[in-house]
C-alpha cells in the first residue's frame, strides 16, 4: 500500500485496497460478486476503495491477503485511512457489486456469494459506527466503482444500464 501522488487515477485490484486523498480518483474494475467498499472523510478528504472477494477469513487456515475478506480487509483499510488523518468517526460509505454473476445456476450450489458478500460488509461497517451513504447491490450485471476523492463522489459502470452517481 502506497500513497499515491498527485492527480493520480490509481487502479484497486482484487483483493486488494488503496487510500489516498484528494484529489486522486480510485477505480475497481470486475464488481461481480465481489463488493466494491468506498470509505471517506470529508474533513480531510481521504478515502480509501477496497475491493473484497469473500465475507469471512476465518474459514481458511492461512490468510495471506487479508483484503480479501471483508472481516480483515475494512479494518486493514481503516487502519490506513487514520494514518493519513482520518478518524473513524467520521468515516462513510458507499457501496457497490453484490451481484448473481451465476443467475442460471441453483442459488445454494453458488453460495449466494454476492448477498453474503453485501451482508457481511454492512454488518462489519454498522458494528464500526460508519453511516451507508450509498449502495448499488445485487443484480446480476458486473459493475466498475470510480470514487472520487476531491467530492466523495462515487460512479458507477453497470453493463447494460446508465452511469450511477452516488
Amino acid at each position: 500500500m502506497e500513497l499515491a501522488k498527485a492527480s493520480e487515477e490509481i487502479q484497486v485490484g482484487i483483493a486488494d485496497y488503496k487510500v489516498t486523498i484528494s484529489p486522486q480518483r480510485l477505480i475497481t474494475l470486475g464488481l461481480g460478486s465481489c463488493v466494491g467498499v468506498a470509505l471517506y472523510d470529508p474533513v480531510v478528504k481521504v478515502g480509501g476503495l477496497l475491493h473484497i472477494m469473500l465475507p469471512d477469513s476465518t474459514q481458511f487456515s492461512n490468510v495471506t491477503k487479508p483484503a480479501k475478506f471483508a472481516d480483515t480487509g475494512i479494518p486493514l483499510m481503516i487502519d490506513e485511512m487514520q494514518r493519513r488523518g482520518g478518524k473513524l468517526s467520521r468515516l462513510t460509505a458507499k457501496l457497490a457489486g453484490g451481484a448473481q454473476m451465476f443467475s442460471g445456476l441453483d442459488k445454494k450450489f453458488v453460495l449466494n456469494i454476492g448477498e453474503r458478500n453485501s451482508e457481511m460488509v454492512k454488518q462489519i461497517l454498522n458494528k464500526l459506527g460508519i453511516r451507508i451513504l450509498a449502495e448499488e447491490l445485487g443484480g446480476n450485471r458486473g459493475r466498475t466503482m470510480i470514487f472520487d476523492t476531491a467530492t466523495g463522489q462515487v460512479t458507477i459502470r453497470t453493463i447494460g444500464a446508465p452511469l450511477k452517481v452516488m
